[in-house]
């Protein structure tokens, strides 16, 4: 079964458009959404929520085809944490106890020590990493099926995300669960998910499981000369370095006895969207 399916989604606004967008995330995985900044991840998120209007295609969850069916099933978290500032952890936890028909409260003090968050400090005296947990902490704590995770892990040092990350794929052994997370850390997506989708502005350059997209690309360090030996559909991107020039290739198109090395997530968009420019 698949968790989320995204057809041809589309909006448009002054100066963007986020253009005819299919994706399909099955049910026991991770994808990741990676894009620099206004390239698109948030408004896809927001349309999958019906926070914006669409203008055009259609979105699935768990499903169903409103997000007001399944929205018990949903845990959230925004790059902005919509909590009263007023609100203490434990103010909080009443508050999603009356929202949440499957609110676990000891899941939810749980994750609160785990995560080291002060229980009589009201949240306008929080940090963004404190918020950023706070909201982890919430999405993890009503059974939820799907996680939608926009920037979840900005601002938390690298232990914490480290921490959370592992939540997250714990999460996910479960094979009902599922996460859908956009970053711009981009070594967490890696760590963490099983699909991977490049945004650039508002296209949708490729989305492929990611030890496909390990297995099928690599970096190959040259010359000039040496370059134009290689066909051109090999070639996905070149960049110079002080060595000579890194193309980023298609392993299997590159002729025997050239070295091919390992290609990270992070590498392989910067390639693309160069390419795509």
């Amino acid at each position: 079964m698949n968790t989320l399916e995204i057809k041809h989604l589309s909006k448009s606004f002054p100066g963007f458009q986020l253009d005819n967008i299919s994706l399909t995330l099955p049910s026991g995985c991770v994808m990741g959404l990676v894009g620099e900044n206004g390239a698109g991840k948030s408004t896809t998120i927001k349309l999958i929520l019906e926070m914006l209007r669409r203008d055009g295609g259609t979105v699935t969850i768990l499903g169903k085809d409103s997000v007001q069916l399944v929205k018990e099933d949903i845990g959230v978290v925004m790059d902005e944490v919509g909590i009263p500032l007023c609100l203490n952890t434990r103010q909080v936890g009443k508050v999603m106890a009356g929202s949440y028909q499957n609110w676990d409260q000891a899941r939810y003090e749980a994750l609160l020590q785990k995560l080291s968050l002060p229980d009589k400090k009201p949240f306008k005296d929080f940090s963004r990493g404190m918020k950023m947990k706070l909201g982890i902490a919430i999405a993890l704590s009503h059974n939820a099926k799907l996680l939608i995770l926009d920037e979840a892990t900005s601002g938390l040092d690298p232990v914490v995300r480290d921490e959370v990350v592992e939540m997250f794929r714990e999460f996910t052994m479960d094979e009902s669960h599922a996460i859908l997370i956009s970053s711009h850390i981009v070594s967490d997506l890696e760590k963490l998910c099983d699909y991977i989708a490049f945004l650039h502005q508002g296209k949708l350059l490729l989305c492929e499981e990611k030890d496909r997209l390990l297995e099928e690309y690599g970096l190959v360090l040259c010359t000039p000369e040496q370059l134009m030996e290689l066909d051109a559909d090999t070639v996905k991107g070149t960049k110079k370095s002080p060595y000579g020039i890194e193309a980023l290739v298609l392993r299997e198109n590159v002729p025997a006895g050239w070295k091919v090395s390992p290609v990270s997530i992070e590498d392989l968009f910067i390639f693309m969207v160069k390419e795509a420019k």
